[in-house]
C-alpha cells in the first residue's frame, strides 16, 4: 500500500509513519506537511533515510500541492490539523482554514484521484463535555465547545458528506487523549514534564479536577491502523485507553517521579468553555477489529517522562523562539496573578 499521511511530522503523525514503516514491510510512505509551529522534522529522523519513504512540505488548503501529491496514492490517513484549544481560542481563524478548508481540499482530491480509502483522524472534543458517569458512543451527538472541537467536528461532516454524496470510502476515527514522545509541549503531558525538568512552575486550570482518558500514541496508532485496513467504509470508530485520571492527579504524578517539589504546582485561572470529562467508548472498535489498547498508563506515564527527560535538547529546541511568546501570553498573566494571590 502507498499511503499519503498529511501533518506526518507532528506528535501522531510522525509515530504513525513510524509504526507503518516498521510493522509493514511492504508499505511506502508518502508525509506530508507544511512545518509549522508543531511539525518538526526531527520527528521524522529515525525514516528520514529510509527508502520507502518520502516528505513533502506543503499545505493540504493549497489544492495544487494537493493534487500533485495524491496521485498513485492508495490511501490517505489525514492527521493534519491545528489542535491546541488555547489557540483556537485566542484566534480561530487557522483552525478554519487547515482543518476544515484543508479538509475538504483533501477530499476534492481524493475524489478525483481516485484514492483508494480516506481515514479522517478526528478527536473525542467534537462530542462536548460528559458528566461524572457515562461515555462517548459513535452515536453520540457532535456538541462542540471549543473552535478547535467545532472546526473538527464540520470536517467529520465534510467527510461524512462525501462518503454519502460521492460514495467515497472514508472513515473517521475519534480518538481521546494522546501522550508519549515528539509531543509538542503546549498539551498538558509535555508541558508539565518540561517545565518540572527546567524547574518552572506547573501551571493547572481552575480545580484541575478536569478528567481525561489517555491512551498512548503507540495504542492509538495500531488502532489508526487497523482501521485503515479492516474498517467499514462509512463507519465511525471511537479509540480510547480507558484510563481516566483527574489533570491535577497527572501533575502531581508527574512531580511524583521526577522527584520535584509540589510547590512547582500552580492553579491558574481556567480557561472558557473547558470540558470536565472525557470518556471514550470504543467497544465498537474492539468488537469489530479486535483492536485494545496495550500501554498500562503507569507505564506509558513512566516511560513518556523518561523519553523527555532524554530528550532534552529536543524539546528545549521546540521551546524556544516563538513558543515563549505563545507561552507568555497563555500562561504568564495567570501566573503573575496567582502568584500575587499567594494560590499554591
Amino acid at each position: 500500500m502507498r499511503l499519503l499521511v498529511t501533518g506526518g511530522a507532528g506528535f501522531i503523525g510522525a509515530n504513525f509513519v513510524q509504526h507503518v514503516l516498521a510493522t509493514h514491510p511492504e508499505d511506502e510512505v508518502v508525509t506530508f506537511d507544511l512545518l509549522t509551529y508543531a511539525g518538526n522534522l526531527a520527528n521524522l529522523e529515525p525514516v528520514m533515510t529510509d527508502p520507502r519513504h518520502r516528505f513533502v512540505r506543503a499545505d493540504v488548503a493549497d489544492a495544487d500541492a494537493v493534487k500533485a501529491v495524491v496521485e498513485g496514492v492508495d490511501a490517505i490517513v489525514h492527521l493534519a490539523a491545528e489542535s491546541h484549544v488555547d489557540r483556537s481560542i485566542a484566534d480561530a481563524t487557522v483552525f478554519l482554514r487547515t482543518n476544515v478548508v484543508g479538509t475538504q481540499v483533501l477530499l476534492d482530491a481524493a475524489r478525483r484521484a481516485k484514492v483508494g480509502r480516506f481515514l479522517q483522524v478526528s478527536t473525542d472534543e467534537v462530542y462536548g463535555s460528559l458528566g461524572p458517569t457515562g461515555a462517548f458512543a459513535e452515536e453520540h451527538p457532535l456538541q462542540p465547545n471549543s473552535p478547535y472541537a467545532a472546526s473538527k467536528a464540520a470536517a467529520d461532516l465534510l467527510v461524512r458528506a462525501a462518503h454519502r454524496t460521492y460514495g467515497l470510502d472514508a472513515l473517521i476515527t475519534r480518538c481521546s487523549n494522546n501522550y508519549g514522545p515528539y509531543q509538542f509541549p503546549e498539551k498538558l503531558i509535555p508541558l508539565f514534564v518540561t517545565n518540572a525538568l527546567a524547574d518552572e512552575p506547573l501551571p493547572l486550570y481552575g480545580d484541575g479536577c478536569q478528567v481525561r482518558d489517555w491512551i498512548h500514541v503507540v495504542d492509538h496508532c495500531r488502532a489508526l491502523d487497523v482501521v485503515l485496513r479492516r474498517g467499514r467504509a462509512g463507519e465511525i470508530y471511537n479509540v480510547g485507553g480507558g484510563n481516566e485520571h483527574r489533570n491535577i492527579d497527572v501533575a502531581r504524578r508527574i512531580l511524583a517521579t521526577l522527584g520535584k517539589p509540589a510547590t512547582l504546582l500552580r492553579h491558574v485561572a481556567d480557561r472558557p468553555g473547558h470540558d470536565r470529562r472525557y470518556a471514550i467508548d470504543a467497544s465498537k472498535t474492539t468488537r469489530e477489529l479486535g483492536w485494545a489498547p496495550r500501554e498500562p498508563f503507569a507505564a506509558g506515564i513512566a516511560a513518556t517522562i523518561a523519553w523527555y527527560r532524554a530528550h532534552r535538547p529536543w524539546w528545549e529546541a521546540v521551546k524556544s523562539g516563538a513558543y515563549r511568546d505563545y507561552y507568555e501570553r497563555t500562561y504568564g498573566a495567570r501566573l503573575r496573578a496567582a502568584s500575587a494571590e499567594g494560590r499554591p
